[in-house]
């Protein structure tokens, strides 16, 4: 290969913009050369300002660190001499080298002219399923040693590695990828051509023919052969003499967890009985393994597959790649595990080659199609879940999502979901979610109905499941973008490129006058609710605005319109293609082709949301609009839920009940005043057993709960006040634990005030503060976040209450600002609570209450997530102990010490507790 020099280039700074005064006060240079690292240079810089405190959290720079150090004056011409002649790497060069160019212009020394590379566009390019891109991230996923994050020499070092691990999977790769990749790699924003082409030369002079699989001219990972059978002769350790020795066997340092053997034998009944149970294990009992191990030898000895199914994707992964592995330990043998999702999370790639074939039209279109590329060299299961591609590439890859079945017999061999369904039909496991459970009652082809037992973990999510699959979301932003793609005449719209199919224009005109009046009837559709929403001038200072659609009064005549207008071009468009399409079509018109019926699809699915938000009513169901009045009507929202999901829910589970004992599983399925209570909404007989398996009683002791005493109470003064004091509480908790720390609020607009009051005071300017909704990026990267700097604060609502997993010195305190009742206003609370009064119910003991246990159950299990763990939940709401139904909330979590304190005392508490505790 051609020897290129590298200069591998990080700095650390005081803040984003050199242009506002930001200055480097650390700089870092490795130097590479025929593959190898060379040399480095590093020095630290003095900014002649002070460092700020977040930034000196982050990097472990103090002032005292550079306040001997030379100027940029004064080294910036040697820095530019080292440079010269190297092709600039760095990891983000977008911040990297303006910031360096700036600081250059300031002290009149010449612009670095140079090639550069950006080792995040190659990483992506060249591992194209990491989680994530940041450089102290992929250092732990490519095992790139990194020692302080966050420094510029060690973060040069690392990037320097990375260079090298990106070219060296790119020489990995089949000839024929490269060559794709190339022809491709000049609309890059870097100059990682040059590598590609280097690359591609010395892989043609040393080039030998090998048998990978290809499709059509891509080249695909090579399928992996199914190993042959495997002891099926294991029988269940009934003692505890042979559970411990065979656990022993397989797991250094096993050490008994109370209530694991009694979880499993209550498993090994239910399989011999082929009974239904429903078993709430808390965190601490070991319950993935305490199932996996009954069930599967169960399912060994009848030669069935154990289907189990999770909620997420995580979770899904966390059982192939964590638990099975430690059950193959244990069991000694290998077993045969398959995924199976649903057809849209997989690849076609048959519509992939097509546009393999053609230019490409965008940066993120190009750079989609050679992550992908690289992707099918390394995929086993084509599911497009596992790729990490930005907003604009997620567009691609919805163009590309199986939605049928092959109809040829060779592209069924290679097709990734029917390779799936293949692998399902004869495995040990099979791990699938409980979307694919709802769905499969609709196949013709049942695919789950074939096992012996059914294990459905994160039990209580099935309801969600339920839910999303029958919730209808009108959302007016993804309307007009559907609508947009059409276009007429004189855009560049699928409209206009017609011609590439030499349809008339006289056809081509028709298609345009009634794609008109559907954009016409639609808004006046939309203006017709903006218009019909009540004001509430003078009595809220929100943006945020919520109406149920029945207070709206809407005219079902004008929504009909719609429908039948959208209906009319949907058949227009259908009927004029399948006419031209007869025709022999070269590669851009094929893809044209394609790119009509797949916007056609999803206008028919729109068309269908239409109807069932607009004009179909039904008894058990909420429908409401969400607006902000600062964005109309670009942030309209309209949601429609279904409230009865327990007919759908059996009609789901019942052909798994035929096949043999179903397991319901969770850390939290049930609320002491109603043990029945997320049973009786899976729709589960009170018949079917509940058996309840708590931690080891010193597994929560490092926890504590603090009740605040002298909270004001939220009836009692106003809005402003009570969030004054909260505000209060949370900076004194913050400031004695130094971060650490979790806030749970109910309302996204009590959390947005807090916040900014805490930022307006500026006690927390050291702290990095991230806020749900206020912060931006998911729910995943604001944890990720928060993680990474040790003086952090994370202010959450509902959805962060469930599923986040953040073990160890990560977190140490969670306040809850208010007990998580739903609020009365609430759309879907109040049909419900309109249902159960109907029925003679009492909605706050019937939903309310043990809705609101159920989230303070979930909320406290986000504190301790293993037996080393140590933390304390702080109560910010009276009413835990001033009402009666207060002794519900604290009788649903494990037995800790409670205390009743006022904030001074509470800072004293926390004083002693750390002093302790540490």
């Amino acid at each position: 290969m051609e020897n290129h020099k590298y200069a591998v280039v990080d700095i650390e700074t005081t803040g984003h913009s050199s242009t506002s005064g930001d200055r480097i006060i650390q700089l870092a240079i490795v130097f590479i050369e025929n593959s190898k690292i060379v040399d480095t240079f590093t020095t630290f810089i003095n900014p002649e300002k002070p460092i700020p405190f977040f930034i000196q959290d982050l990097t472990k720079i103090k002032d005292k660190d550079v306040e001997h150090a030379p100027l940029f004056e004064t080294i910036g011409s040697n820095v530019l001499d080292l440079l010269q002649d190297h092709i600039f790497v760095a990891h983000n060069i977008h911040f990297d080298l303006p910031f360096l160019q700036n600081e250059l212009k300031r002290v009149g020394l010449p612009k670095l002219v140079c090639k550069t590379m950006d080792t995040v566009e190659f990483a992506k390019l060249m591992f194209p399923n990491l989680y994530s891109y940041k450089l102290q991230d992929i250092a732990t996923e490519l095992h790139i040693p990194l020692d302080v994050a966050h420094r510029a020499d060690d973060d040069a070092l690392a990037t320097a590695y990375l260079l090298l691990k990106c070219i060296e999977r790119l020489e990995s790769l089949p000839l024929k990828t490269i060559e794709l990749l190339h022809k491709r790699s000049f609309q890059l924003k870097s100059n990682l051509s040059i590598i590609f082409f280097d690359v591609l030369a010395e892989k043609r002079k040393q080039y030998n023919a090998t048998n990978y699989p290809m499709y059509r001219g891509i080249p695909l990972k090579e399928i992996e052969k199914e190993h042959a059978g495997i002891d099926t002769s294991i029988s269940y350790p009934k003692t505890k003499e042979l559970k411990m020795a065979l656990f022993q066997k397989g797991l250094t340092h096993f050490e008994e967890r109370q209530g694991q053997f009694a979880f499993m034998d209550e498993i090994q009944h239910s399989l011999e009985k082929k009974a239904e149970t429903v078993c709430e294990a808390e965190t601490g009992i070991g319950k993935t393994l305490g199932y996996l191990l009954p069930a599967t030898i169960y399912g060994l000895g009848r030669q069935k597959p154990v289907i189990i199914s999770t909620y997420t994707t995580h979770l899904i992964d966390q059982l192939v790649l964590e638990e099975i592995p430690k059950l193959n330990r244990v069991l000694g043998t290998s077993i045969r595990v398959a995924k199976l999702k649903g057809m849209h999370h997989y690849i076609d790639l048959y519509r992939f080659w097509q546009h393999v074939q053609l230019d490409d039209e965008s940066y993120d279109e190009t750079f989609t199609i050679m992550q992908m590329l690289v992707w099918l060299t390394i995929t086993d299961e084509g599911d497009l879940t596992e790729l990490n591609v930005s907003g604009g590439g997620q567009l691609f890859v919805d163009k590309i999502r199986k939605t049928s079945l092959s109809k040829i017999l060779e592209e069924r061999e290679m097709d990734f979901y029917e390779r799936a369904l293949r692998k399902s039909e004869q495995c040990d496991i099979l791990v699938t979610n409980h979307a694919m459970i709802m769905a499969d009652r609709e196949r013709e082809k049942k695919l789950l109905s074939h096992g012996c037992v059914t294990i459905i973990d994160e039990a209580h999510q099935v309801i969600h499941a339920s839910m999303s699959r029958k919730e209808r979301i009108f959302s007016y932003t993804t309307w007009k973008y559907v609508l947009g793609q059409f276009g007429t005449l004189d855009t560049d719209q699928l409209l206009s490129k017609l011609t590439l199919l030499n349809i008339p224009l006289a056809l081509r005109i028709r298609l345009e006058k009634q794609y008109v009046d559907v954009v016409e009837s639609f808004d006046q559709a939309i203006s017709s609710i903006i218009h019909s929403i009540p004001s509430t001038k003078g009595h809220s200072k929100s943006t945020k605005r919520m109406a149920t659609l029945e207070d709206l009064n809407l005219n079902p005549a004008i929504f009909r319109e719609v429908a039948t207008l959208l209906q009319t071009y949907i058949l227009s468009a259908k009927s004029i293609l399948a006419t031209y399409a007869k025709n022999k079509l070269d590669d851009p018109a094929t893809v044209l082709l394609n790119e009509w019926e797949y916007w056609i699809r999803e206008l028919e699915i729109k068309v269908s949301e239409w109807d069932e938000i607009f004009l179909i009513d039904e008894a058990v169901e909420a429908k409401w609009l969400e607006i902000d009045t600062r964005s109309i009507p670009g942030s309209l929202t309209i949601i429609k839920r279904p409230l009865n999901y327990q007919k759908d829910i059996k009609e789901a589970v019942d052909p798994l009940r035929l096949s043999g004992a179903v397991i319901w599983t969770s850390g939290t399925l049930t609320v002491p005043s109603n043990r029945h209570f997320i049973t009786s909404q899976l729709g589960l007989s009170t018949s079917i057993p509940i058996h309840q398996y708590r931690a080891a009683y010193d597994y929560y002791n490092g926890a504590e709960l603090l009740i605040m005493e002298d909270m004001p109470d939220i009836k009692q003064v106003s809005q402003s006040d009570y969030i004054e004091a909260v505000a209060e509480a949370i900076v004194q908790t913050v400031l004695i634990t130094e971060g650490r720390c979790f806030v749970l609020f109910t309302s996204q607009d009590m959390l947005r005030k807090t916040v900014e009051i805490i930022q307006d005071t500026n006690l927390l300017e050291d702290y990095m503060l991230f806020a749900q909704g206020m912060t931006s990026g998911s729910r995943m990267r604001l944890l990720k976040s928060f993680q990474r700097f040790s003086k952090s604060v994370l202010f959450g609502t509902n959805s962060f209450w469930e599923g986040v997993d953040v073990p160890g010195d990560a977190l140490s305190v969670i306040i809850m600002v208010r007990l998580p009742f739903s609020s009365p206003d609430d759309p879907l609370y109040k049909k419900r609570a309109e249902l159960l009064s109907v029925n003679g119910q009492n909605p706050f003991t019937a939903y309310s209450l043990p809705e609101a246990v159920l989230r303070f159950r979930q909320g406290f299990g986000r504190l301790i997530r293993s037996s080393n763990d140590k933390g304390v939940f702080i109560v910010l709401d009276r009413r835990i102990e001033t009402k009666s139904y207060g002794s519900d909330f604290l009788q649903a979590i494990p037995n800790i010490p409670i205390k009743k304190v006022t904030l001074e005392n509470m800072v004293l508490e926390l004083e002693n507790w750390y002093t302790n505790e540490g």
